[in-house]
């Protein structure tokens, strides 16, 4: 299912659930985007939509009533009581895969449309009875909430079906390298994000670690061109690639003074720093994987300032310009 179906069929249920009486076709058309302005265009697609949302298990409701929907007009609406879930009890175990897949669901953006849904009903006159305030319907918006800045667009390219390219530093490189991948799944290993797929540049199966992608993820190809070949196991794959554990190197760094305590329990060598740097301490640091200290360090902001390794200070660098274009600063 394409990205902007999805999109149309939640604002469609959305629309239908927010509502106390049956809306018109045409009132549909006019509340939920993605829907062609002609008559015979639109009629086609709801058509699809309906038999879509039932075979999905969507309790959509068609009746009339003479305060909405247009008088005896023929309208919908979807019963919140048939379409909520019974009450449910997991596990432990359960309930830790739900909350990881709400967290995979974290950063897909639909909400702005869907909220423009209940907008457009509100200002059409349209009773939404209990339904959440716009600004809260962000809250069943499908999101992916993954650290990595190229896990949106790679999660969107596997869905999609469409080969990417992006550049990438791998271990031990000082530069990055332009590479074109098919991809066939993103995986979590140990808190890390892989794509799995196949390098055209390589011509094989090739695993890549989100962390180390530089840069935006772009498309390189239409949607549907990708395949994923029949047997292939894409976390199988992620987990026999291994990467090998680094040996311990020291990091140079300066400490905001008063500042940064819990790197300050375990450095070495801190001492007061020079050379203008009044109000600050210099100490070492002792670290294996440059992936997972960059992250660490950079929570601490302008109280930390690497200056060595230079692939250290780089990779802190880059997370924090990542966190100031998020924040729109």
């Amino acid at each position: 299912m394409s990205r902007r179906k999805t999109e149309r069929l939640l604002n469609l249920v959305v629309c239908l659930l927010a509502t106390r009486r049956y809306l018109t076709a045409e009132q549909i058309r006019r509340a939920v985007p993605g829907y062609p302005e002609g008559a015979e265009a639109f009629k086609r697609m709801f058509e699809r939509d309906k038999e879509e949302l039932r075979e999905l298990g969507v309790p959509l409701e068609v009746g009339s009533d003479r305060t909405g929907g247009g008088g005896e007009e023929t309208g919908y609406r979807i019963p919140p009581q048939d379409y909520e879930l019974p009450e449910i009890h997991l596990g432990p175990d359960e309930a830790a895969v739900l909350g990881l897949a709400a967290r995979v669901w974290q950063r897909a953006s639909m909400a702005d449309a869907a909220s423009g849904a209940l907008l457009k009903l509100r200002a059409a006159g349209v009773e939404t009875g209990d339904a959440p305030d716009p600004a809260a319907v962000v809250g069943v918006e499908p999101r992916v909430d993954a650290g990595d800045p190229a896990f949106p667009a790679l999660w969107e390219a596997v869905r999609d079906g469409r080969p990417v390219t992006f550049e990438y530093q791998g271990v031990g490189r000082t530069s990055s390298a332009r590479r074109h991948l098919e991809p066939w799944g993103v995986v979590s290993r140990r808190g890390r994000w892989y794509v799995v797929g196949h390098d055209r540049d390589r011509d094989g199966t090739r695993v890549f670690r989100l962390s180390r992608i530089l840069g935006a993820v772009v498309p390189d190809g239409p949607a549907g061109t990708v395949t994923v070949p029949a047997g292939v196991d894409v976390r199988k794959i992620a987990f026999d690639s291994g990467e090998p554990v680094g040996d311990p190197r020291p990091a140079t760094v300066r400490l905001r003074a008063g500042a940064v305590q819990g790197p300050r329990r375990w450095a070495s060598d801190v001492r007061p720093a020079t050379g203008g740097w009044d109000g600050w301490d210099e100490a070492v640091l002792t670290f294996r994987d440059v992936d997972r200290f960059a992250p660490y360090l950079a929570r601490f902001g302008g109280d930390v300032v690497v200056l060595d390794p230079p692939d250290l200070r780089e990779a802190v660098i880059q997370r924090l310009k990542a966190a100031l274009a998020v924040n729109g600063s």
